[in-house]
């Protein structure tokens, strides 16, 4: 423990963020006892937060501006992967800098997957994972809402794709969560789902692509935070359909 940001990094090799949004990690890293201009001179900045593309320029542009090695590596994985260290890496910016992450990489995650020198393409791949898990998230919601308006168990559903090729331990995690009501213990906060949903929004719109999926997604999001959900799992979109 230290009394500061700035008194943490002192003397450290690697200093990590891994915060909420991009806008948390600028205020941390840039303001008051700030540890970006306390950092020894050639520790390196491993940013792991999901920041999306806007976010992640500008932190790199922060790092460039400051003098420090940047390396952008986002994680794929919730609360228990994380625990277990079991995290996925992704991991993109100087190969030094890198390299000099490793020993961190490894305490966190399963795997790293090194993606090459261009800070924010690690991010870019984060966006595209991220929007399958978010997606899953939907389909698992609105297949167990359907159920019950048609007066059917939605455990049929998901004992009819268990073991076969359709099958996914993260649906039937979530779908049973759904089914029970157990979504108030966060795995992964439904606030932070609806942060990353619109990350994805903004990609996309960036570069000119369509998903209305991802869209109407969004928007149960953000209607189950209004209902006061969005610590609970993000399983809890399923009230949102259900609403």
């Amino acid at each position: 423990m230290a009394p500061s940001p700035a008194q943490a990094v002192r003397g450290a090799d690697v200093v990590l963020t891994m915060l909420a949004d991009a806008e948390a990690v600028e205020r941390v890293m840039t303001g008051d006892d700030g540890p970006l201009f306390a950092m020894d001179g050639d520790a390196v900045w491993a940013q792991m937060s999901t920041v999306g593309l806007a976010g992640t320029e500008r932190l790199a542009a922060l790092a460039a501006e400051a003098g420090r090695p940047y390396v952008d590596a986002p994680v794929l994985g919730t609360k228990q992967p994380a625990e277990a260290g079991e995290l996925l890496v992704l991991a993109s910016g100087p190969e030094a800098a890198r390299e000099r992450c490793v020993p961190v990489f490894e305490a966190v995650g399963r795997a790293t997957r090194r993606l090459g020198e261009e800070p924010g393409l690690a991010t870019r791949v984060k966006l595209v994972m991220n929007t399958w898990v978010l997606e899953l998230v939907g389909a698992t919601a609105e297949v167990v809402a359907l159920a019950r308006a048609l007066d059917v168990d939605p455990r049929v559903f998901l004992d009819g794709i268990k073991g076969g090729p359709l099958d996914s331990a993260y649906a039937q995690t979530k779908g049973a969560a759904m089914i029970e009501g157990r979504t108030a213990d966060a795995s992964f906060p439904l606030a932070l789902a609806h942060k990353d949903s619109e990350l994805v929004r903004e990609a996309a719109a960036v570069r000119h692509t369509a998903l209305p999926m991802i869209d109407a997604l969004a928007a149960s999001f953000a209607l189950a935070e209004e209902k006061g959900l969005g610590d609970h799992d993000m399983a809890a979109v399923v009230r949102a359909l259900e609403a």
